[in-house]
């Protein structure tokens, strides 16, 4: 499943795109300043089945202003798209960004770099809930007798 991530900022909106699998996260050009039909745009030209967006909360899990002005976007986006947009926890996320681009010298901007960590979460969650559920299945088939 192809996934957009988004770090919304008032100023840019970093983005990053997994590949068809769901498995590598690569960060893309911001959309700067943040503009819903240039996201509405690159979600059908990459051809993603979900987006995802950055939520801002508090170390403690607590939500701030800003997370009421991302919720805001995130129902502004909705009506704009064909695809379900959610929300995902993005602690840590620039800091880890900042720390990438001086380790590597990566070229993308910071807030895409910032999309890219959150996918990376997102994509990682996911793929162990659905190993979750395969071992669920397979539990469940075992315990009644059946067979795939």
């Amino acid at each position: 499943m192809r996934v957009l991530a988004l770090d919304y900022g008032s100023a840019r909106v970093g983005c990053a795109v997994s590949d068809a699998t769901g498995t590598l996260a690569t960060p893309i050009s911001a959309i700067e300043p943040p503009d819903i039909s240039r996201i509405a745009a690159v979600a059908e030209e990459r051809e993603v089945e979900r987006i995802v967006v950055g939520m801002p909360v508090s170390l403690s899990g607590e939500e701030g202003p800003q997370a009421e002005v991302t919720r805001i976007f995130c129902r502004e986006l909705e009506t704009a798209v064909e695809v379900p947009v959610e929300t995902w926890d993005e602690r840590f996320t620039t800091r880890m960004a900042a720390q990438t681009r001086r380790q590597s010298g990566a070229g993308a901007a910071e807030d895409s770099i910032a999309a890219a960590h959150l996918l990376e979460s997102f994509l990682l969650a996911l793929e162990s809930r659905s190993n979750a559920a395969a071992r669920e299945g397979a539990l469940h088939q075992a315990s009644d007798g059946s067979e795939g």
